[in-house]
């Protein structure tokens, strides 16, 4: 794997700025460019994420490779053979999908599970690794479709003020798994817990 150290501010500005970056991948970067095969799984559409109040989503190029900036919790686990799309909205609002296809189904469930890993470790790995954080997460359950889908939600406080809530769900199909990940300004009762479920869902029943 191709792995990557990003230090947690930087990870944390990710979560609350992947909005603005999400805007300039949808107005810069032309869909034919750097886009993954034509015969890769299927990603999401704009359209089929948790709906926004305020805003319609915006959907960036399927990009081969792996998201710069990294996202937090899971991007240094993700290797170079990674494809992925960013969404954004016009406020504060952001999510992630990012897939990969492994060689035979047993990497594909040893990888699913050291994603799984890498989020249930999350909120003391950044507390751990920045003292201004304070972070707490909520597991809420498996999801029945394909190999199965697990949901995690982590919400991250700093001494200086911000407050971020994200959901995370890692998925799998045969070989090949998925990640996505949904986040805004917030707490734990901003969470779109429910619609992030029918997204995953979604996500899943796709990749093949």
């Amino acid at each position: 794997m191709n792995v990557r150290t990003r230090s947690t501010r930087l990870a944390l500005a990710a979560l609350t700025a992947l909005t603005a970056l999400a805007g300039v991948a949808v107005a810069a970067v032309p869909a034919a460019a750097g886009t993954a095969a034509s015969d890769s799984p299927r990603f999401l559409k704009a359209s089929e994420l948790p709906p926004h109040p305020t805003s319609p989503w915006t959907a960036g190029p399927v990009t081969a490779g792996q998201p710069d900036p990294l996202p937090m919790c899971f991007g240094e686990v993700l290797p170079s053979i990674t494809s992925h799309r960013r969404f954004g909205t016009e406020y504060d609002t952001s999510a992630l999908q990012a897939t990969v296809v492994e060689r035979d189904e047993q990497r594909a469930k040893d990888f699913a599970a050291l994603l799984r890993k890498s989020l249930t470790d999350c909120a003391q790995k950044l507390m751990e690794q920045d003292p201004d954080i304070t972070a707490t997460q909520k597991y809420y359950g498996k999801l029945n479709v394909e190999e199965g889908a697990h949901v995690y939600g982590i919400h991250t406080a700093s001494s200086w003020g911000s407050s971020d809530i994200g959901l995370f769900s890692v998925g799998r199909d045969g070989r090949t798994v998925t990640v996505v990940q949904w986040g805004q300004m917030g707490n734990f009762q901003h969470a779109q817990v429910a619609d992030f479920k029918k997204t995953t869902v979604t996500a899943v029943n796709k990749l093949y």
